[in-house]
C-alpha cells in the first residue's frame, strides 16, 4: 500500500525559510512525478511545484525564486525548500504523486503558517 507524509511545517515569520519533506512508503518513490500544492482557508488548493522522474521542474510564479523542489531517490523522499517566505504563503501543503499510468496518492498535508 502506498503511502505518503508530509513533515516539516510550523510557524515562521515572514522572511523565514522552511524545507518541507514528503516521505512515500510502499513503493519506489523514484518512478513517480512528485508535485507539492497548497490550500489555504477559503481558497482553491493550487500547485506549487512539481519534479518529474528526470528531474525537470516547474513552480507556480507565485513562489519562482524562493521555493526549490527536489528530490531524493534512495532516501525515498522529496523536499520542498521555501525561503522568502510571505504570509500569503500560509496554507496547508500536499505532496501528491503520480505514477506513468497517472495512478496518484496525496499525503495528509502540514500546516505552514507565515505571521510576526
Amino acid at each position: 500500500q502506498v503511502q505518503v507524509v508530509e513533515s516539516g511545517g510550523g510557524l515562521v515569520q515572514p522572511g523565514g525559510s522552511l524545507r518541507l519533506a514528503c516521505a512515500a512508503s510502499g513503493t519506489i518513490l523514484g518512478i513517480y512525478t512528485v508535485a507539492w500544492y497548497r490550500q489555504a482557508p477559503g481558497k482553491q488548493r493550487e500547485q506549487v511545484a512539481s519534479v518529474t522522474t528526470s528531474g525537470t521542474t516547474n513552480y507556480a510564479d507565485s513562489v519562482k525564486g524562493r521555493f526549490t523542489i527536489s528530490r531524493v531517490n534512495v532516501k525515498n523522499t522529496a523536499y520542498l525548500q521555501m525561503d522568502g517566505l510571505k504570509p500569503e504563503d500560509t496554507a496547508v501543503y500536499y505532496c501528491q504523486i503520480t505514477s506513468r499510468t497517472l495512478q496518484t496518492s496525496w499525503g495528509q498535508g502540514t500546516q505552514v503558517t507565515v505571521s510576526s
